[in-house]
């Protein structure tokens, strides 16, 4: 079987690789040319895996308690228990949920914030979310047997400055009426809901019955879905309140966080683009460093034409150690970039200590920490990325080799 590039051309390529260069501009410009490539593929292996980890976080963390789905009726719904063994009985609907949303203020010591106050049956609810991986068994116990408990976001807790054991004022507003005075009670904060998301300063849990009583209707808002398919959910859904029959309606996740989701995935590719611009300009150096290559070996290609080398041959010698130096370039910048994402969240929260600053917070992006998900899917395709531009960049240094003219060059020799 014959290689595709020639046995000796491969031989003098990977001389020259190891080879240290006489001319001190030549290896200059070698090393930035290796060093801008190990660096622009370890920083878009980190950017990757960031955009990555945002990605999961949005779908194993915020999604996993918010809502995947939700049914309404115009008119409320009084009777959720059949509701709700009628709606687990639909394909691709895992379970239910019943849920009263109660918008309101929540205050403390001369403080108040308005909240989403949820509802919740903790005993349904594990169904449908993972509220059981942040919260104790002991707290949703306490949580379903009392009506005079609430839990709160770790961001509403802060700016309130309460903890767990504390009581708050809830207000609730009569929607109906607006000059009529505001439905006052007490609660205490059974416990603080920490999830290092969006969901810290927006959301309150209470018992669906003291919920309940806070409404006028003292009905269930709606009934919340977990879903086999996440992103089938608009679908489902549809089929879902086209059986159910007039008066009933719906939501899903991609209405309240699917501009996130997309935003994110869009974030991901024009960022994925920059940076392969990056290694994309950090490979093309390989051009300079090679031309230099070429000028400094002049006398050594003519030798090698004199000896009955090919021009096929001497693009090769070249072609191997662009290439080479691609593949060499590009697995240390992934070490370089695989190496830096484990390290970078603890990097980021040590500058946040050391500046006294939060440069993520829940309140403006939808997570307080830099999540890491490395994929090495997305490592094959940098590193393919990289050694094909390298490749390309060593064409045409190596048709300027082949082009040398022995006779002029030896001539000077």
């Amino acid at each position: 079987m014959k290689l595709p590039i020639p046995r000796f051309s491969l031989f003098i390529g990977l001389r020259y690789v190891g080879a240290r260069e006489r001319n001190l501009l030549v290896a200059f410009l070698s090393r930035v040319s290796m060093a801008g490539l190990i660096v622009g593929v370890g920083l878009l292996v980190v950017v990757l895996s960031i955009m990555n980890g945002f990605d999961r976080e949005l779908r194993e963390k915020i999604l996993s308690l918010l809502p995947q789905a939700s049914v309404y009726h115009r008119e409320g719904i009084d009777d959720w228990p059949s509701l709700q063994k009628r709606l687990e009985a639909y394909p691709h609907v895992v379970a239910a949920s019943p849920f009263v949303e109660v918008r309101a203020l929540v205050g403390a010591a001369n403080r108040a914030e308005p909240v989403a106050i949820y509802g919740i049956a903790p005993k349904a609810e594990r169904h449908v979310s993972d509220i059981a991986q942040y919260l104790s068994e002991q707290t949703l116990a306490a949580l379903e047997s009392s009506s005079d408990k609430i839990i709160l976001g770790a961001g509403i807790a802060e700016k309130l400055a309460v903890k767990a054991g504390d009581s708050v004022m809830v207000i609730v507003p009569d929607n109906q009426n607006p000059r009529a005075p505001p439905s006052i009670t007490y609660v205490d904060v059974a416990a603080v809901l920490t999830t290092q998301t969006e969901v810290d300063t927006k959301l309150a849990l209470m018992n669906l019955e003291k919920a309940q009583a806070l409404t006028l209707d003292g009905q269930v808002t709606g009934m919340r879905l977990k879903l086999d398919n996440l992103f089938d959910a608009h679908d489902i859904l549809w089929h879902v309140i086209m059986d159910l029959g007039r008066g009933y309606y719906g939501n899903s996740w991609l209405s309240t966080h699917g501009n996130l989701y997309h935003a994110i995935h869009m974030s991901k590719r024009l960022v994925g683009l920059l940076m392969s611009l990056i290694v994309g300009i950090a490979a093309f150096n390989v051009v300079s460093t090679l031309i230099m290559v070429v000028v400094e070996k002049q006398g050594a290609i003519a030798i090698l034409r004199t000896l009955g080398a090919s021009t096929r041959e001497i693009m090769a010698v070249f072609i191997v150690q662009g290439t080479v130096i691609g593949i060499v370039g590009a697995l240390l910048g992934v070490l370089f970039g695989v190496g830096l994402s484990f390290v970078v969240s603890d990097l980021v929260g040590l500058l946040e200590q050391l500046l006294s600053v939060q440069f993520l917070k829940s309140d403006v992006y939808p997570l307080t920490y830099l999540p890491i998900d490395i994929r090495w899917q997305d490592i094959a395709q940098v590193v393919t990325t990289a050694v094909t531009l390298c490749l390309l960049a060593t064409l045409y240094p190596a048709w300027r080799a082949s082009r040398v003219n022995p006779a002029e060059t030896l001539r000077y020799e």
